[in-house]
């Protein structure tokens, strides 16, 4: 991967981060089409997923700053709040750690990435009936639990976490912008812990590699505050629900592709 790869990588990163279309699928079959031989394997994904990460904390300073105050002087709605973020991330953690090996063979297979792409449509199709029934501004215990299951599911690749989570907050009726928030602050803990588990391998990518990063995590970022933006707009529209035509284009033409090239069995 050189430096102009990085940068276009990360650019998709940022825009399908946050818009319900799978930023790693794409990174995989972004990278499948490129033939990108990528050695620091998921070193480079995590580092442009921190870059996402400074666009969610840029973008909700205002929500997590009055939970910092909150915290601090015992509020017990910010509490709760807080706990329930907790709660949504056990399940991507538990995954995470205990089947990591797993996890990571899924990204060697565009094949994987492109039936998932198809399971994200039918997820987010789920939300052109669950939408307008929206009517609460926080979650339950169990639905921010079961919003975390979702998350972990998002770890495949071609699975929108912003999709899969978003999608399970509005069956449980949360508002709109709420769904969004919770989703978004939930990613801020499992991005960080992922980027945590890496270190290891970061203190081993050298200064080459470390551009290639840094390239890759400034054009994520760009695009992320965008992407934030604009997915607030469409879910405000009620028009969330048209992103599974998208998905399911992309990962139909993506299987095509690799039955066509004779990659489907040797994984890309």
């Amino acid at each position: 991967m050189n430096s102009i790869e990085a940068f276009w990588l990360g650019v998709v990163q940022g825009l399908t981060e946050f818009l319900p279309v799978s930023s790693s699928g794409h990174l995989v079959m972004l990278e499948t089409l490129l033939g990108v031989e990528d050695e620091t394997g998921l070193l480079f994904e995590i580092a442009v997923h921190v870059a996402t990460l400074a666009a969610i904390v840029l973008f909700f300073r205002k929500r997590i700053g009055s939970l910092a105050i909150g915290l601090l002087r015992g509020h017990g709605g910010a509490w709760r709040y807080v706990a329930k973020l907790a709660l949504g991330t056990v399940p991507a953690a538990a995954l995470a750690l205990g089947a990591r090996g797993f996890l990571e063979a899924q990204f060697e297979s565009p094949v994987v990435a492109g039936v998932c792409l198809l399971v994200t449509g039918l997820i987010l199709w789920t939300t052109r009936h669950t939408l307008p029934k929206t009517r609460t501004e926080e979650p339950t215990w169990t639905a921010a639990f079961l919003i975390g299951c979702a998350q972990a599911a998002a770890i495949l690749p071609g699975i929108s976490r912003s999709g899969a989570t978003v999608a399970m907050a509005l069956a449980f009726r949360i508002r709109p912008f709420a769904a969004a928030e919770f989703s978004f602050l939930l990613g801020i803990v499992a991005i960080s812990g992922a980027a945590v588990l890496l270190l290891p391998e970061a203190s081993r990518a050298t200064s080459e590699q470390w551009v290639r990063l840094g390239v890759g995590g400034v054009a994520a970022l760009a695009s992320g505050i965008a992407a934030i933006w604009l997915f607030l707009r469409l879910l405000e529209r009620q028009s969330f629900y048209r992103f599974s035509y998208y998905a399911w284009t992309v990962g139909g033409l993506f299987l095509g592709w690799l039955w066509m090239s004779g990659r489907w069995q040797a994984g890309g």
